[in-house]
């Protein structure tokens, strides 16, 4: 994970793959088990906890085309900087309710009293850099949109449009970023775009299955590849 200065630049912490944060029992070193050394095992970072679970089998990884979802993941990625992503999984139904659904034409015209209202609800991570950067990350998203290119094709344009298959065997071989994530992380910045640093954009491209970073003993792996 990484932590996020006042001036929204990540400071590196501690190890996680992509989007995970620990599994609630801390920063720890895995154990035999937990490096992914038995078959047929989901990925270990998520733990026990049924709802990290229900993400791992369901979403995490898996190529997501459609421009509503890949901006609430970019935003919620951004939302989690520092933290934990389980911290933002328990609250990403709040966050749909009181970002409409991530509708960016809707969210590019939020004003101070949106802001102050979306800061007074404990049901979201209440952070104004966070806050105002989702407001800009909209209005940079519309502005893409007026250019006749799909955030969808812009995105998936950085790894030509089709998912890399890695084959890692332990969470410590998962990298926190890569040179793809820095390009698209430098040209986000540049088209306007907050809290979308190299790590948050590597995670980005893990959870939105731009890359498969399933551990191949996951079955999932499998399913995704």
């Amino acid at each position: 994970s990484q932590m996020v200065a006042r001036d929204g630049r990540e400071r590196r912490q501690v190890y996680r793959p992509g989007p995970i944060g620990d599994t609630g029992g801390g920063c720890r070193l895995p154990g035999r088990e937990e490096r992914g050394e038995r078959m047929n095992e989901r990925c270990p970072w998520c733990g026990d906890d049924p709802l990290y679970q229900h993400y791992h089998d369901h979403e995490w990884g898996v190529p997501d085309h459609d421009d509503r979802s890949l901006f609430e993941c970019l935003n919620l990625e951004g939302a989690q900087a520092g933290l934990s992503w389980i911290t933002v999984l328990r609250k990403r139904e709040r966050y749909r309710q009181v970002f409409d659904g991530f509708d960016a034409e809707k969210i590019a015209r939020y004003d101070e009293g949106k802001v102050t209202d979306l800061l007074s609800d404990p049901g979201i991570i209440r952070n104004r850099l966070k806050v105002s950067a989702t407001i800009g990350n909209a209005q940079a998203y519309l502005a893409l949109r007026e250019q006749g290119i799909t955030l969808a094709e812009y995105l998936w344009g950085f790894v030509g449009g089709e998912p890399q298959i890695n084959h890692y065997r332990t969470l410590q071989e998962v990298p926190t970023t890569t040179a793809v994530a820095q390009t698209m992380s430098k040209d986000l910045k540049k088209r306007g775009f907050r809290f979308v640093g190299p790590t948050i954009a590597y995670a980005f491209m893990q959870a939105t299955g731009m890359v498969n970073d399933h551990l191949i003993s996951c079955p999932r792996h499998r399913d995704l590849s």
